[in-house]
């Protein structure tokens, strides 16, 4: 056996380093924005977790600065939190303005003279609230086929036009009995637009071939219009008629 160190063309073919290997060409890379695109994107209303119902933005203008910190537009898809804390002070302002205008539909019957009719629903809403709530969307997608914009919207300007100002109180004053007119605080003005907007879908829809969510649809129209044929318009007229004549 001849030895790698007595011959030298032997040590040179090892100590030679072997040539690299070429390397393969691999194919580009397609780029993102060249991918077909899908049909539904996450900004669309459609699946979206932040609209309300999965369909109707939040995005609403408020323009009356005294109802600013009363309507509240916490984003939710649906709308519904078990009225939790209602035990705290001022926690209504807390909650969704679609979800107080549920609790508002989610009344018993009157029982009594109220618009020319005498309601007695016998508590056909009183507790359910996922009837409710799916009236008030059944309304929003008749206000939206029919006005072309954001329901939402349309609700808040429906509850400024048709929140009153001033009312009056009745003060006794040496056994005389007399009413003074006075100012109503913001969230008592809410109270009463979203009591008399829920009222008049119950009215409306009381003894008649029109269903609720038409009736509500119709009456939220009419207010953000500021249409008289509204019963929340002539409501919140009224009132302030009767705290002008106190003055």
């Amino acid at each position: 056996m001849v030895d790698a160190a007595s011959n030298p063309e032997k040590k040179e073919m090892v100590s030679e380093p072997l040539p690299p290997k070429p390397k393969r060409a691999r194919a580009p890379k397609q780029p993102a924005a060249t991918m077909p695109e899908s049909d539904e994107s996450p900004k669309e209303s459609h699946g979206s977790p932040n609209m309300l119902f999965e369909k109707y933005p939040y995005d609403v203008e408020i323009l009356d600065l005294s109802l600013r910190n009363y309507i509240n537009l916490k984003p939710l898809s649906f709308p519904s939190t078990y009225r939790r804390g209602s035990q705290k002070s001022f926690s209504k302002a807390n909650l969704n303005i679609v979800e107080r205008l549920s609790n508002s539909l989610m009344r018993g019957g009157t029982g009594e003279k109220v618009g020319g009719h005498v309601i007695r629903t016998k508590g056909r809403l009183q507790g359910k609230k996922l009837k409710t709530l799916k009236i008030i969307e059944n309304a929003f997608a008749s206000i939206s086929k029919q006005t072309g914009k954001n329901p939402l919207q349309v609700l808040v300007r429906a509850l400024e036009n048709s929140a009153p100002i001033e009312d009056t109180t009745r003060v006794v004053y040496g056994g005389i009995k007399s009413n003074v007119a006075v100012d109503i605080s913001a969230s008592r003005r809410l109270d009463i637009a979203l009591r008399n907007v829920a009222l008049a879908s119950i009215i409306s829809a009381f003894s008649s071939k029109r269903n609720i969510s038409d009736s509500l649809a119709s009456e939220i129209m009419l207010a953000a219009n500021n249409d008289m044929n509204s019963y929340a318009i002539k409501r919140k007229n009224e009132i302030e008629r009767m705290a002008r004549s106190a003055k």
